[in-house]
Formats: C-alpha cells, sequence, structure tokens
C-alpha cells in the first residue's frame, strides 16, 4: 500500500487508487490513511464527517462509507496478484473492536518518511554536519505536494492534523535554510526566501534568515527595509513588537557599517547563534513567534 496526505490524498493498494470522489467516504479514507495501522474509532470518524453533530443514523452511515472503500479495495485486489496475508478488502480494511484500521502491510506512507528523513536533518545539524542536514531535510521537504489533505473536505479531526502537519513542515523548512546559511550559499537562498516572508508574513525566523541573506549578499538597506516592514506588520496585526533576537540582528546590521558581501561563515552550533548575533558574521538568531 502507499499512502501520501501530504497534499493531494492519494491512496493506492497495489498501484492502484483506492480514493472516493464523494466528499465524506473521502474524508473516512484521509483519517484512516493519517492513522495508518492505528484503530480509529467509530466515534472519532462521526466526529469528523458531522463535526460534533451526528445524526441518529451516524454508526449505520460511517458503516456504509467503510463498505464502499472496501468495494474499491477489492477492484484493486482484483486487477493483480494479492500480497502475502492479504486475500480481500478487510485485511486492508480491518474491523476492530469499536473502529476500523487501515492495514498498512509496511508499505509506504509520506509523514513517516517526512518525518524519518527531517529526524535524520535534525540529528545532522546536532552534529553540526550541515550538508548532511541540508540534503535530509530537503528531501523531506521534497515529499509534500500541496497542503495537507488538499483536496479533502477537513472536518474537524483533519482541519487540526493539518494544521499540526503544517508546523512540522515549517520546522523542517526553518532548519534547512538554516543549514544552507551555515553553507555560504545566501545568495541561493535570497529568491526563495523573498517569496517566503511574503507568504508567512509574521514568522520571525523567515524573515531573520531573510535579513541575514540580504545583508550577506552585499544588500545591507534591503536587509533594514525587511526588518521595518515585519515589525510594522506585527505591530498593526498582533499588537507586538519584534523578538528580542530579532533587535539585535537588525541593530548588528546597522552597526556593521558600508554593503559588503558576507563571506560564507563558518560552521557553529545552534546554542551559540545568540551571542553571534552581536556581528551580522554570525548566524540568524532562532526564533520563536511564528505567524
Amino acid at each position: 500500500m502507499e499512502i501520501r496526505v501530504l497534499g493531494a490524498l492519494d491512496v493506492r493498494v497495489c498501484g492502484v487508487s483506492v480514493v472516493p470522489s464523494a466528499p465524506k467516504p473521502r474524508q473516512v479514507l484521509g483519517l484512516l490513511a493519517l492513522r495508518a495501522d492505528q484503530v480509529v474509532s467509530a466515534g472519532v470518524l462521526a466526529e469528523e464527517l458531522w463535526s460534533g453533530r451526528p445524526p441518529r443514523s451516524a454508526r449505520t452511515t460511517v458503516q456504509t462509507y467503510v463498505l464502499q472503500l472496501r468495494d474499491m479495495i477489492d477492484r484493486a485486489l482484483g486487477q493483480v496478484a494479492p500480497a502475502a496475508g492479504v486475500s480481500c478488502a478487510k485485511d486492508v480494511l480491518v474491523t476492530s473492536p469499536g473502529g476500523y484500521m487501515l492495514n498498512s502491510g509496511g508499505g509506504l506512507t509520506d509523514v513517516r518518511e517526512f518525518e524519518r528523513l527531517a529526524g535524520m536533518g535534525y540529528r545532522a545539524m546536532d552534529g553540526d554536519d550541515h550538508p548532511l542536514a541540508a540534503r535530509m531535510l530537503g528531501e523531506a521537504l521534497g515529499l509534500w505536494r500541496g497542503p495537507a489533505f488538499a483536496d479533502v473536505l477537513a472536518g474537524g479531526q483533519l482541519a487540526v492534523e493539518a494544521k499540526r502537519l503544517e508546523e512540522t513542515r515549517l520546522c523542517a523548512l526553518d532548519q534547512r535554510i538554516e543549514a544552507d546559511l551555515r553553507l555560504g550559499r545566501h545568495r541561493v537562498l535570497l529568491a526563495e526566501l523573498t517569496v517566503l516572508v511574503d507568504r508567512y508574513r509574521t514568522h520571525e525566523s523567515l524573515h531573520g534568515q531573510y535579513m541575514i541573506a540580504l545583508h550577506r549578499s552585499g544588500r545591507r538597506g534591503e536587509a533594514l527595509e525587511a526588518y521595518q516592514r515585519l515589525r510594522n506588520t506585527l505591530v498593526r496585526e498582533l499588537g507586538m513588537e519584534p523578538s528580542t533576537g530579532l533587535r539585535r540582528l537588525q541593530r548588528s546590521i546597522l552597526l556593521a557599517g558600508p554593503e559588503r558581501p558576507e563571506r560564507p561563515e563558518r560552521s557553529e552550533r545552534p546554542e551559540r547563534e545568540a551571542a553571534a548575533t552581536a556581528s551580522p558574521e554570525g548566524s540568524v538568531a532562532r526564533f520563536t513567534r511564528v505567524g
């Protein structure tokens, strides 16, 4: 089985798609796919489908949707020789006490692969192996094909999960950019960061990285303008000033003198970054406020 939720929902059995077109069976499959190999209770499925206001026929309706999914799985299994231990749809979409479980059979799930690769990237960052960190985090981010569950009409459960997944993506993106900055790739990053700071207008870490990349590319004035735009947005939309770390970064750029391209920095551990912001040659401090 192949399960992809980082973008449009794509669930395949023996290479054949089993994603229904109807919205509610699609929701059921989406939640089962996200929690593959775990039992999802009928109550949780009903909560997802009807947002706390299930009809009296909710349990029967959920069973109907499961049967529809099993019909699609049976058709997919009928097109190929069944895998070991899989003889029918009930082996793939399993009924358990109180709920249902999608049996991945050890197949690909993009969320698990993303978490595995991102974890390798974070460990590489902790070990100051910035080339490996940039590569692993880049591969993890490459699994995303759009917003999670992009083509699913999400209820409360899937909406929360989609938001959680987006936060994990932003965390991986932040660390991948940090690794690239440590490798002196500031000029290459500018185009990407220009788009990101426009999309995430109150995300301080991305703006700090953008300021660093601009300054190191000899564009000190633009780095200071980027700070001022962010400050105006934070004050106007959230009623707050930039964080202490970002203000220190702005002051260090102000005191840096004439604009000049920055030389590639030497590797430093994230724990030493706060001290490094006394000079714009240091890496951007970590920021925690996310918009």
